[in-house]
């Protein structure tokens, strides 16, 4: 499981949203934690409405008092403040994720809905799309000043029976069994309006064979998730499978909503994939329509 957690902050309250998740999973996991700071050149005074770090001195004095407060007694945590200015925040973040040896980043991410642009020109995204460990993606309540607190009981792990994706299952177990969380699988079958190609010409020509065709695929889910929920209950670990049927993105982030999950796991297709993953993905729509935290995990090519 994770043992060194990184927390990018820039220094506004929207970043520190991150921090009640890097807290309880540093107690959990008994991880140690650096947070971090880079300046950045030519910054702008404010960032998100707020004053913008842009010296080392204010950095420094910033994450004393973070590191002082936000954190419980006993768990080790240290800073960094990146001095020399850099022109790409992100590819510092990345740099340091890789040499320092941090397995998880824990960070926030701007824009939700039709503010969507901004999440996809953030920080968060260019860290996902150049690094190689996990980030644990948070969205700030912007009419809330205080970060909401984190808890890990229900995990939403979306599979579609692809071995790409199933690279989540081993982390998702790892974390539900540190922090004694329920599991919960989720398939999601499309339909008709979601078919494309010659099966969307199939639907429109064949509607009854297209019928079966997704009943079938309902049944195949069905007992996939069978499979995967009663190796975890062998495993002493509680969990769940369900079906559902719509758009994918859309039916997660309403199962999410509905169960109220604490976290989503997804596996992504790390750097080679990530301009078009993000472009029009199912885990970029559920980045920008869902609040709950978000883990992504980078798909390892074999």
């Amino acid at each position: 499981m994770f043992t060194h957690i990184l927390v990018p902050l820039d220094g506004s309250a929207l970043s520190e949203a991150a921090l009640p998740a890097a807290a309880f999973l540093a107690e959990k996991l008994a991880a140690r934690v650096t947070l971090i700071h880079v300046i950045e050149r030519h910054a702008p005074s404010q960032v998100h409405g707020q004053s913008h770090l842009r010296t080392a001195d204010d950095a420094t004095v910033y994450l004393t008092r973070i590191a002082h407060d936000a954190f419980q007694p006993g768990t080790p945590v240290v800073f960094h403040v990146h001095t020399t200015g850099v022109d790409h925040v992100a590819e510092s973040i990345v740099a340091h994720e890789e040499e320092i040896g941090t397995d998880l980043v824990v960070m926030c991410s701007h824009g939700r809905g039709k503010a969507l642009h901004l999440m996809l020109g953030s920080i968060a995204q260019q860290v996902i799309a150049r690094g190689a460990c996990p980030v644990l993606l948070i969205r700030p309540d912007t009419q809330i000043t205080a970060p909401h607190a984190f808890t890990c009981n229900n995990i939403l792990l979306p599979l579609d029976g692809t071995v790409e994706h199933e690279q989540a299952v081993p982390l998702a177990i790892d974390l539900a069994r540190s922090c004694g969380a329920a599991l919960h699988f989720v398939m999601v079958i499309p339909g008709f309006s979601r078919i494309s190609g010659g099966t969307a010409v199939n639907s429109r020509t064949l509607p009854g064979t297209t019928a079966r065709m997704l009943q079938m695929a309902s049944q195949d889910a069905e007992q996939y998730l069978r499979e995967q929920t009663g190796r975890m209950l062998t495993a002493g670990i509680a969990a769940s499978g369900h079906v559902l049927s719509g758009d994918p993105a859309h039916m997660i982030v309403k199962a999410a909503d509905a169960a109220d999950m604490d976290v989503i796991v997804l596996a992504t297709h790390g750097r080679s994939g990530m301009n078009a993953f993000w472009a029009g993905s199912v885990t970029n729509t559920i980045c920008s329509l869902s609040a709950t935290p978000l883990l992504l995990v980078p798909i390892q090519k074999t």
